[in-house]
């Protein structure tokens, strides 16, 4: 009996259609679990060829590489009682697959719980530090031993924790206000002790000048007035010499002296022929 070549078409197919439901590959980046009516066979299959009972069992992939998680940021409390804002990052990896979905099913599930264990012990021993101790000195011992609690934590999901990292510390906007204004009003307070040191100093120096030139002033008045004195004293002193050896040329200057004294401007003076003035004049 002779079959028909759409007969053999439909079988070819068939037998297609069976063959690629029952061989499967996982790939080098990869691990695999069988479902058989949604429940995981005991075995986790590596990267190659594998097989399967066509249409009765599926394949679930899970990614064997090292997976990232970037955790949004979330406030905590310093024992100093100060609030920061601290964002973490870790780095993980679905080591035992069979556990992973039994546990956590999907790789969002897992983050999501990656992200509560993280920031629970994130807000334990941030708790135990001051607020310089978290953002200084104490960072790394902290991201350490978060990472080996994280780790113990995430075993018994099936989650491989390599390493919690704290990415960034920030302050809620209020507390940066708040220090920000302190910052500020230290800024001031010292600009204004500057000011006023620098007043005082200016006072003290412009005293001194003021105090040094009434020095000076005094001592080249005292000075000027001993000159004028000493000048007077040698010009008296040439006079007398003079007037002495000329009586008539002394007696003279005086009757000039006299009448410039005298004559003022718009003066008149009535006088006799034997007046010394007037014999002066003539």
């Amino acid at each position: 009996m002779q079959r028909s070549p759409l007969a053999l078409g439909l079988a070819l197919v068939i037998l297609l259609a069976v063959a690629s439901q029952s061989m499967f590959v996982v790939h080098q980046t990869e691990k695999a679990l069988v479902l058989q009516l949604g429940e995981p066979l005991n075995r986790i299959y590596m990267p190659g060829l594998h097989f399967k009972l066509p249409f009765i069992q599926k394949v679930e992939y899970f990614d064997a590489r090292i997976l990232d998680y970037d955790a949004p940021p979330a406030e905590a409390l310093t024992v100093d009682k100060k609030a920061i804002v601290l964002s973490n990052y870790a780095r993980w990896s679905i080591e035992d697959p069979l556990q992973f979905y039994r546990t956590m099913r999907t790789v969002p599930g897992a983050q999501a719980r990656l992200k509560d264990v993280v920031y629970s012990q994130l807000r334990i021993l941030v708790g135990s530090y001051t607020l310089a101790e978290v953002v200084s000195s104490q960072r790394a011992a902290i991201m350490q031993t978060v990472t080996h609690k994280v780790a113990d934590l995430m075993k018994g999901f099936g989650v491989k924790v390599m390493d919690v990292r704290i990415k960034r510390t920030d302050l809620p906007p209020e507390n940066a206000r708040a220090i920000f204004g302190r910052m500020r009003a230290e800024r001031e307070r010292q600009a204004k002790q500057y000011r006023s040191e620098g007043g005082e100093e200016s006072t003290r120096i412009r005293s001194d000048a003021d105090r040094q030139r009434a020095v000076e002033l005094a001592e080249a008045g005292r000075k000027s007035e001993l000159l004028r004195g000493e000048g007077d004293a040698e010009a008296a002193r040439i006079y007398a010499e003079i007037f002495g050896k000329a009586p008539d040329f002394f007696e003279f200057q005086r009757g000039l002296e006299a009448l410039r004294k005298s004559l003022k401007q718009n003066s008149r003076v009535v006088m006799t022929q034997d007046n010394p003035f007037f014999k002066s004049l003539q």
